[in-house]
């Protein structure tokens, strides 16, 4: 299979970007979208050119290091799916597609596909944890948690923090990350304690970050490799509603 390849080249935060066209000759149907950008790379180092710097780790879905806006949809044409695991048969031979980065004041580009989601973790160190007692650990049946709340907190637990719903969003909203960090701790007994200093830490750092408010079209829910669902979004709302009403910092 052949394509033709419109690439987002930036050689640096303060310089200008633009589009350029790459030719990716000879690849199979069951190539990876980042290894056909691997094999691009090659034959770009081999004729003495920049290679393209993208973002990769695990290559399995689970890390969330990979984040490609891919024919203007973030992570690609499939539902559920990392760019990682996007494969080149679900595009045609022959065909022309663009890859961009994640586009958001908060997501600044380091170089080409690159950007820099270190706004994410400081969100996280804002409020995204649970404080606890070293030492042994407890009994795993010593609490009770009701069955639909266990779902719920697996559910969202499941976020990779990609930034698909960030780069999705026209306000480039991060509410579907952040209610699922918050869902996952809330829905569960030990999350409890720091329930509202929680919500309103990581709300008030999303805010700081430059991060905009929710579209309430749901873009994000549907390019979440993870689907993470809406509701999180609501869950996130009542907490912080609730926070500021009992007046905790």
């Amino acid at each position: 299979m052949n394509f033709d390849l419109l690439v987002w080249r930036q050689p640096g935060p303060s310089v200008a970007g633009k589009m350029v066209k790459y030719r990716a000759e000879g690849i199979s149907s069951d190539t990876s979208f980042l290894e056909m950008l691997d094999i691009v790379n090659e034959g770009l180092i081999q004729r003495g050119e920049e290679p393209i710097s993208f973002d990769s780790d695990c290559r399995e879905g689970i890390c969330g290091a990979c984040g490609l806006v891919i024919n203007g949809r973030a992570h690609g044409p499939d539902t559920g799916t990392a760019t990682c695991q996007l494969h080149m048969r679900r595009f045609r031979d022959g065909e022309e597609i663009s890859v961009e980065p994640w586009r958001a004041r908060a997501f600044p580009i380091h170089k080409d596909l690159v950007v820099d989601r270190s706004a994410f973790d400081r969100i996280i160190a804002a409020g995204g944890y649970i404080s606890a007692n070293t030492g042994s650990a407890p009994e795993a049946n010593a609490t009770r948690v009701p069955q639909p709340d266990q779902d719920a907190a697996m559910d969202a637990a499941a976020c990779i923090a990609c930034g698909a719903c960030v780069a999705a969003c026209k306000n480039a909203s991060a509410h579907l990350y952040v209610g699922a960090k918050i869902s996952h701790l809330t829905m569960l007994p030990q999350g409890l304690p720091e329930r509202q200093v929680r919500a309103k830490a990581m709300v008030r750092q999303a805010d700081a970050e430059g991060f905009g408010s929710c579209s309430n079209e749901g873009e994000c829910e549907a390019v979440c490799p993870k689907q993470i669902k809406l509701t999180n979004i609501a869950r996130m709302v009542r907490e912080y509603t609730r926070a500021s009403l009992i007046g905790k910092d």
